[in-house]
């Protein structure tokens, strides 16, 4: 991913907060020299994105898994929110039209995890992960845990050992401090996610 410097993360936890709120990710890795990907449910294990480890699992049926059977390295990517700027929110002219965007590019090292256990940890702790942004948040019954069990062997888990990562918070920066405020208050009423970025981005 080609980065600016100007639009980089403020600091890790910007990162790292990211990846934990949009955890439906794309996997991408290649197949036959063939660029596969799927969109799964990632996680990560931690607090650090940086030399850490994610988590996620697909369906056994999907043979996008095959290819991690020998480790190799893969891309994960993790959209942020999104949105097209237009210019009639600027009051200025001339003027252009941007799409800001946040997004988090990881790459590592993929392992599959072949016992049932490790698997059902993984499905059990990515809807903790997704719960824990509701409210109220659910928790599983025992028949519920039962079911999550039977459903096992048409699941597959893994893990990936972060190598590399980066990042990029496009989000107006580089306008005046009253039109950025105009595309923040836009944001606000049709892109709440987008507007809470610009937010936290100050």
């Amino acid at each position: 991913m080609h980065t600016f410097p100007r639009y980089a993360a403020a600091d890790p936890a910007q990162v790292t907060t990211l990846i934990r709120e949009n955890p439906f990710a794309l996997v991408v890795s290649t197949v036959d020299g063939v660029p596969v990907a799927t969109h799964v449910p990632v996680i990560l294990e931690g607090t650090a994105v940086a030399g850490g480890t994610l988590l996620g699992h697909m369906a056994r049926a999907n043979p996008h898994w095959r290819s991690f059977e020998g480790s190799p390295d893969v891309l994960v990517i993790f959209p942020g929110p999104h949105g097209y700027v237009s210019p009639t929110v600027y009051a200025t002219d001339p003027a252009v039209p941007t799409w800001d965007y946040a997004a988090v590019h990881v790459t590592g090292r993929v392992e599959l995890l072949g016992d049932p256990l490790d698997t059902l940890d993984v499905v059990e702790r990515t809807v903790t992960a997704a719960e824990s942004l509701r409210e109220p948040a659910w928790e599983p019954t025992a028949a519920s845990r039962d079911r999550f069990r039977a459903l096992l062997p048409g699941v597959v888990a893994f893990r990936v050992r972060v190598r590399t990562q980066q990042s990029i918070f496009k989000l107006s920066q580089d306008l005046d401090a009253e039109c950025y405020s105009r595309v923040r208050d836009a944001a606000a009423a049709e892109n709440p996610g987008l507007a809470e970025q610009m937010r936290r981005a100050g």
